[in-house]
């Protein structure tokens, strides 16, 4: 039985992966290890380690954190953190590690992978996005030895970076697993005070560069909301550098229309996703996941600059006149004829099933460990 370990920071990312970490838990043979770190242990961001425990997975903390709302925080917390998982990983002897995306908290799983000689296999490589997120995710290809990208030019990216074609295999998002039979649920409406396809979903994150701008793009994006008089659900910005100050312009509001929470379950945000009008901000579940259920997506700003997409995508600058420019446009006839047609380049939902045979079946030697670049 072969000892998969897995890296999460955020409720983001293990939303993302939770049916495939079921999937894995279910293999006869594989045995799943859970880290959790970041901001699941944080208790201004819900501390979401409390969800991965009540779903029965074997839970390791690795005490880190992002501390403040500066650049200089996810370095310090990178260093942290890859001391704790080196420490994991002696104690554990797991034989692979298992890691999603582009955050710190991947890339510390996958220095740890390579300098420790652990296998380590890497979900949605090659995908692009023009912020530090790319840089990262390109970062942490180069240190992984399997790669799990979703999309047929991801995995052409990946290729083209020197990697071997045997160890790049298309997986699709694990993302769109859960989708497959979701139906609107009238609780979700009552928990959270709004009713179907009456109000805005609303998610914004900081980007790291535009760090100092990070209050004025959420006073931006909040004031379009106001100004058009509809209900919002508001979920919290991740801990990322300016995302504190995005929680305190949150904080300030003060509407009835205006729902805020730090965090909500994955199967609540994709119900609350299918059953809004729009998704404003610039999550990447408004290019993955909201595609398959039929949702717009007014993305706003840099963060998904690049990044493939459906049809449900329309592109905004920052402040308050794009932003309602954009949402002026989500009841065109046109986009909502595009939108019924649910095209999704990220897959079929059927992802967690081939990652977890991919764990179980990959041959692992040292020529895996040790790989050869090819750039020809």
């Amino acid at each position: 039985m072969r000892k998969v370990l897995y890296v999460s920071g955020t409720r983001a990312d293990y939303g993302l992966m939770r049916t495939t970490l079921k999937a894995i838990e279910a293999h006869p043979d594989l045995d799943l290890v859970v880290v959790a770190t970041g901001m699941h242990l944080m208790p201004e961001f819900g501390r979401t380690v409390e969800d991965i425990v009540a779903d029965g997975f074997r839970v390791l903390i690795a005490e880190a954190s992002i501390a403040t709302d500066d650049r200089g925080a996810t370095p310090r917390f990178l260093g942290r953190l890859i001391e704790k998982l080196a420490d994991i990983v002696e104690k554990e002897r797991p034989d692979e590690i298992l890691l999603l995306g582009d955050r710190a908290e991947m890339l510390a799983g996958a220095i740890v992978g390579t300098y420790m000689g652990i296998p380590t296999f890497h979900v949605h490589g090659g995908d692009v996005s023009s912020t530090v997120d790319e840089h990262a995710r390109h970062a942490i290809t180069k240190l992984s030895h399997v790669h799990l990208p979703a999309t047929e030019r991801s995995a052409d990216r990946i290729l083209r970076m020197g990697e071997a074609p045997e160890n790049v295999i298309i997986v699709g998002s694990p993302s769109l697993d859960s989708l497959s039979d979701l139906v609107p649920e009238p609780d979700i409406r009552r928990t959270y005070g709004v009713g179907q396809n009456d109000y805005l979903l609303m998610v914004q994150h900081p980007v790291s560069e535009e760090m100092d701008r990070a209050a004025e793009q959420m006073r931006g994006v909040i004031s379009a909301i106001l100004d058009i008089g509809t209900h919002a659900v508001v979920i919290y910005p991740n801990a990322d550098a300016g995302g504190r100050r995005m929680i305190q312009v949150i904080q300030d509001v003060s509407s009835p229309l205006f729902h805020c929470y730090r965090s909500v379950p994955r199967d609540h945000y994709l119900q609350l996703l299918l059953q809004s009008k729009a998704l404003v901000g610039n999550s990447s579940s408004g290019l993955v996941e909201a595609p398959s259920l039929g949702v717009p997506f007014v993305n706003v700003g840099s963060r998904q600059k690049d990044r493939e997409r459906g049809d449900n995508v329309i592109d905004v600058g920052y402040g308050k006149d794009e932003v309602l420019r954009g949402l002026s446009m989500i009841d065109d006839p046109a986009l909502q004829q595009r939108l019924g047609q649910r095209r999704n380049p990220y897959g079929d939902g059927r992802t967690g099933e081939r990652i977890a045979n991919i764990l179980a079946e990959k041959p692992l030697g040292n020529g895996l460990v040790q790989k050869r670049l090819s750039y020809e």
